[in-house]
């Protein structure tokens, strides 16, 4: 099954901050956020506008959302995605959420990812 994948306009940065961090409360009126801890990390990911003290960040990314909802039953549907884009060489950071994926790229590969995804029949909207 091929999906289709929707363009966000945001660009975004991917923060890192030390496991013990407080989440800083920008991050919370912001219009999308992810945030993941470990036991080793804090990871927020966030539109690159709205600047956050991080230990570390990467900007310039542009996400694409798979259009859902997912049901729990689909089965590869980001390994698929990312073998497309590995196919290309091009890196990518994954997040997923309870209904749905989103595929993160460098702004720099974005339209080499559009375009390998499309000519492996995906629609990219």
């Amino acid at each position: 099954m091929k999906l289709t994948l929707k363009q966000l306009d945001e660009c975004f940065a991917i923060h890192s901050l030390s496991q013990n961090s407080q989440i800083p409360e920008q991050v919370f009126s912001a219009p999308l956020y992810f945030i993941a801890k470990t036991y080793d990390e804090v990871s927020i990911v966030l539109p690159q506008n709205i600047e956050i003290k991080s230990d570390e960040v990467e900007k310039d990314w542009q996400a694409l959302e798979v259009v859902g909802p997912l049901d729990f039953s689909l089965t590869g549907i980001l390994s698929s995605i990312a073998t497309v884009l590995a196919n290309e060489k091009i890196s990518i950071f994954a997040i997923s959420t309870f209904d749905t994926d989103y595929v993160l790229v460098k702004k720099n590969t974005l339209a080499a990812a559009i375009e390998a995804l499309r000519a492996n029949h995906y629609q990219v909207i």
